[in-house]
């Protein structure tokens, strides 16, 4: 039977983890009706070691199209009128694409909204064009305009949609923009549902409108911290059902505009597949919570409980804790018990072993934002300078234009030592890559693939990854706010 194990992305390593919180923000809730979402899985095909080019047959077949526009939404019961919000065809859940391994997403994106917008795929090891990043790997889709996004994506996993334009993410995104992208397993695991859900938060005046956006204040604290929890585009607790024993495969995704906290796990016994998209030896979470910073994912497996009676709950250790879902049985019983859950194989384009000896190594250094004073802890944060410019990643503030912070050719293996000077812990996104993160004496690494992780405030953390994706990619805050303002760089694989 899989060990329990703590995920270590809040640095550094030890026993006891500091539980994360992310903020404290007032929530409100609703109760929800059950969701349900098509089934599927993970696998092992061989592909390329990055987002293949898509054939002529792909590139001429037609395209799925997604339409980004005003709409309205119920976030608080009547008589609360419903909220005015930015989404994808009109409808409130945030749309999951899904695709088997080896298949070429095929997405045209409409813009009709009055803002410029890109779609990150957050996640995937993308051809440098396709990876979404307005003002830097294409030009930002113009109102009125469209965009396709075409490729095939090398690996199977669970990757996230975020809206990603230099100095104007965080607004479409806290409209309610977010998806998924589900690249199926060609050999996926026996399960009677594949569930994905999707964490945002709003935040709203009291009429149930949008707060204003582009507040400074935000930007260099905490982030627009929402007031309102949804799990696909539906205020929480949602309730998931299946029949006594049977068998649930969740991918959960944090596509929050900031909200980082940690979730825990009561009732049911839980096992983690893949992390940030990547498999990984199957474990139980330890004390049954795992960290969740903005674009994280995991693929969780578990069996419901056989008792007709028997619930179990999924927890946001959000001040007192905030139920997201409630999972409960009902039906009749499934008709034999399923084999042990294990993991669901490897990744075979990702190296066995991360090769340090002749590493590039360069040294990042996070700074900027608002400054808290240590003689009054209680008192709001305080941020005196350049609104446009808050943040800064070795004392450059990210912007359209920026020259790489090093240049690398493609296989050769990098090492990060990330320093994060700032008073907020920070949440960072590798592009085009995987990583992994290294012990503090770089005499091993977690046993698990990243693209996301937390590094608390005042702490390094390393991490390492072979540049095998040529063109220019980021390394960035999942914070969208802060992405903004300047947290952000950019390196060159050639």
């Amino acid at each position: 039977m899989p060990k329990a194990r703590s995920l270590a992305t809040d640095v550094p390593i030890s026993a006891a983890r500091r539980v994360l919180l992310g903020g404290v923000a007032a929530l409100a809730v609703m109760p929800r009706s059950a969701i349900a979402q098509g089934a599927s899985g993970q696998g092992t095909k061989p592909a390329p070691a990055t987002a293949a080019p898509v054939s002529q047959a792909a590139s001429t077949a037609p395209a799925r199209t997604l339409v980004a526009a005003p709409g309205a939404i119920r976030l608080k019961p009547e008589p609360a009128p419903p909220t005015p919000v930015w989404s994808f065809d009109g409808k409130a859940p945030p749309p999951v694409v899904r695709i088997k391994l080896g298949e070429t997403v095929r997405l045209k994106v409409e813009n009709k909204t009055d803002k410029p917008l890109s779609l990150h795929w957050h996640g995937v090891r993308n051809q440098n064009p396709m990876d979404g990043v307005g003002g830097v790997t294409q030009s930002p889709i113009a109102p009125g305009a469209d965009f396709t996004y075409a490729f095939t994506p090398p690996d199977a996993g669970t990757f996230l949609v975020r809206p990603l334009v230099v100095g104007g993410s965080s607004e479409p995104s806290g409209r309610g923009l977010a998806g998924a992208l589900v690249v199926e397993e060609t050999s996926p695991p026996a399960v009677d549902q594949d569930l994905t859900l999707l964490l945002q938060d709003w935040r709203l005046n009291d009429d149930s409108s949008l707060l204003a956006f582009g507040q400074p204040a935000f930007a260099a604290s905490s982030g627009r911290l929402g007031s309102l929890v949804t799990l696909n585009g539906a205020p929480v607790p949602a309730t998931i059902t299946g029949p006594p024993g049977s068998r649930v495969r969740l991918r959960l995704g944090n596509v929050c505009n900031a909200r980082g906290t940690r979730i825990r796990f009561d009732g049911v016994k839980v096992y983690v597949l893949a992390v940030d998209g990547q498999p990984t030896d199957t474990f139980e979470p330890l004390r049954a919570t795992l960290p969740f910073p903005p674009g994280t994912r995991y693929d969780l497996m578990l069996d419901l409980p056989t008792e007709a009676s028997a619930t179990g709950t999924i927890t946001a250790l959000i001040g007192n804790g905030l139920s997201l879902a409630t999972l409960a049985v009902s039906g009749a019983p499934v008709p034999q018990a399923r084999p042990p859950i294990t993991k669901i194989g490897e990744n075979k384009l990702l190296p066995a072993e991360v090769k340090l000896q002749n590493a590039v190594r360069r040294d990042i250094t996070l700074t900027g934002g608002a400054r808290i004073d240590k003689d009054k802890p209680s008192a709001e944060p305080i941020y005196t300078g350049d609104p446009a410019k808050i943040w800064a990643v070795n004392g450059v503030s990210g912007a359209t234009g920026i020259a790489p912070l090093f240049s690398v050719k493609r296989g050769q293996v990098v090492v990060l030592a990330i320093r994060n000077e700032t008073a907020f812990p920070q949440a960072l996104h590798l592009h085009g890559h995987a990583f992994r993160l290294l012990h503090p004496l770089d005499d091993g690494w977690e046993p698990y693939w990243l693209d996301t992780f937390q590094l608390l405030e005042g702490r390094t953390a390393r991490i390492a990854f072979k540049a095998d994706n040529p063109g220019r990619w980021l390394l960035s805050s999942t914070v969208l706010e802060r992405f903004d303002t300047g947290l952000w760089t950019l390196f060159e694989v050639t």
